[in-house]
């Protein structure tokens, strides 16, 4: 079966014939190819094509696909049962594990997805504060809870809409929107909503609009706001926590949030994700709280024992973070350099395993600078580097992640298929310039034989009255 057929038979079982809208390829163009099996930081798809992989599942493979360490605990511990709806040591353990690393989480509650963590969040936030107003900001995505989707970047920006159908207009009325790095956009909301707002949430290096970092400046000024105002800081890390480095933004930005979102790497590639903070706001939860929360698959067995596996790895590998970092920033740079030597305009930016690019002149701080990237240009080059056996994520407004199993060689192939991929647009968009100045052209010509057949019929007509006397 080639992968055309694959996704058509997809398509008439599955909406759109995905199961995430950004897998569609609809803001790059074409079909997606549909995969058969991932081997280290390649995917292979049913075609048997291998396809360097930069995206890694969307991030959770820091180790890259079928990592040994990971697979054999997932095995074992499938052979014991793969859900239990009661509580096991593996849950203990990994929840032990992440508390470990961070100062300002002295308890976590497994969930199953991002999506899971995040709202879970926002509620245990809004129970400890007593105030319902939420503070997040354009083009931080969150997940796809009813509350959340409002400019909410990612897939949402991919397809034109900035928030969803479906979502009543009473749900996100407690929702406010501000302007990420501005402060000011932010004290705003605090002054006209004196004593409403519970909770704000932040991705403190955005990964849904493109890679956007927050300024340390504008994250220390939310420190200070929530604490004036008494509403709960919410770093959602789903995708940075673990990734961007050993303590997720932390190394970057020094700032500490009552709340954080985890997911992806500590899954390990399986469906799993936490929420956490300090005591007195997780004590908030039932059955210790009043707030309710619960999952029949949170704190699922094989997924705690693939997130330990994962984090265990990367505890004992010092190393693994400025190995990481220096194949990112290889990349970027070099992406960047091919850019300029084709005279396109290229912004990169790169924080630990995770980079991101935005054809563009100037710099990317918030959701409008995102948007005026040329996505054109990008589908171009996506599709040229999947020829070339490159995948990039299927839309401007995501992350590349780099994985262990990449080396400087697999990074010199993508920065070389880069630099051809550029010529051909380039070339390409030279020959239709020239075709376009030729069609153009002949428009021009032809509309002169026209302005002179006209004049030729006026004058006939002219003779003809003057000969017959009409009138």
């Amino acid at each position: 079966m080639t992968n055309k057929e694959a996704f058509g038979l997809a398509k008439k079982y599955i909406p759109g014939g995905v199961d995430s809208p950004v897998r569609a390829f609809g803001s790059v163009g074409g079909e997606p190819f549909v995969v058969d099996r991932g081997e280290g930081a390649y995917l292979v798809d049913i075609e048997g094509n291998r396809y360097l992989d930069f995206i890694q599942s969307w991030g959770p493979l820091i180790f890259g696909h079928c990592d040994p360490d990971i697979e054999s605990a997932v095995i074992a511990t499938a052979k014991k049962g793969l859900s239990f709806g009661a509580p096991s040591n593996l849950e203990t353990k990994l929840a032990k594990l992440i508390c470990d690393e961070f100062k300002n989480v002295e308890k976590v509650r497994f969930v199953s997805s991002g999506t899971e963590a995040t709202m879970s969040a926002i509620r245990v936030a809004r129970g400890f504060s007593g105030k319902d107003g939420l503070i997040k900001f354009e083009g931080c995505y969150h997940g796809h809870s009813d509350a959340l989707l409002v400019k909410a970047g990612s897939g949402a920006t991919t397809y034109g809409n900035a928030s969803s159908g479906g979502v009543p207009a009473d749900v996100v009325k407690n929702t406010y929107l501000a302007r990420y790095n501005d402060i000011e956009s932010v004290r705003a909301i605090f002054e006209a909503n004196p004593g409403k707002i519970g909770a704000l949430i932040i991705e403190p290096i955005a990964g849904n609009m493109g890679l956007v970092p927050a300024d340390n400046e504008f994250l220390s000024e939310l420190r200070r706001l929530c604490d004036e105002n008494g509403a709960v800081l919410i770093f959602d890390e789903v995708m940075s926590g673990f990734r961007a480095s050993r303590h997720g933004s932390f190394e970057f930005n020094g700032i500490e949030a009552d709340l954080v979102t985890f997911g992806k790497v500590i899954g390990g590639g399986c469906p799993a994700a936490a929420f956490g903070g300090k005591a007195a706001i997780m004590d908030c939860l039932s059955p210790e709280g009043a707030v309710y929360q619960a999952g029949t698959l949170s704190g699922n067995p094989v997924a705690m024992a693939a997130g330990i596996a994962s984090l265990s790895k990367i505890f004992a590998d010092h190393d693994l973070y400025d190995r990481l970092n220096k194949l990112a920033v290889l990349f970027a740079h070099g992406l960047k350099s091919v850019a300029t030597k084709h005279g396109i305009a290229l912004q990169t930016t790169v924080r630990g395993s995770m980079f991101g690019f935005f054809f563009t002149a100037s710099e990317v701080k918030n959701y409008d600078d995102a948007l005026k990237s040329d996505v054109k240009l990008y589908a171009k080059f996506h599709a040229k580097m999947l020829e070339k056996g490159v995948y990039l994520a299927p839309s401007q407004f995501e992350t590349g992640f780099i994985c262990d199993a990449m080396s400087e060689e697999d990074i010199k192939f993508a920065i070389k298929s880069a630099d051809e991929s550029f010529a051909e647009i380039v070339a390409q968009d030279a020959s239709e310039n020239e075709e376009m100045r030729e069609v153009k052209a002949r428009i021009a010509d032809l509309e002169e034989r026209l302005k002179e057949a006209r004049k030729e019929r006026e004058a006939i007509q002219e003779r003809m009255k003057n000969s017959w006397g009409f009138a």
